[in-house]
């Protein structure tokens, strides 16, 4: 049960680091650098969630 809560929790982050990203997106003084590494981010919690559900 703990690795479901632990996924779960992932996948609130993802959630909203991409409400972030779509924020920072539609603000024009938001620098590029800034939403590059909050892709990142996301990109890095995806991987983490899939490799969770596949183990």
């Amino acid at each position: 049960m703990a690795l479901e809560a632990h996924i779960q929790e992932l996948e609130r982050r993802h959630e909203v680091l991409g409400k972030e990203i779509e924020d920072a997106v539609a603000h024009p003084s938001a620098s590029d650098l800034e939403i590059a590494d909050m892709k990142r981010r996301k990109l890095q919690l995806k991987d983490e969630i899939e490799k969770l559900r596949a183990s």
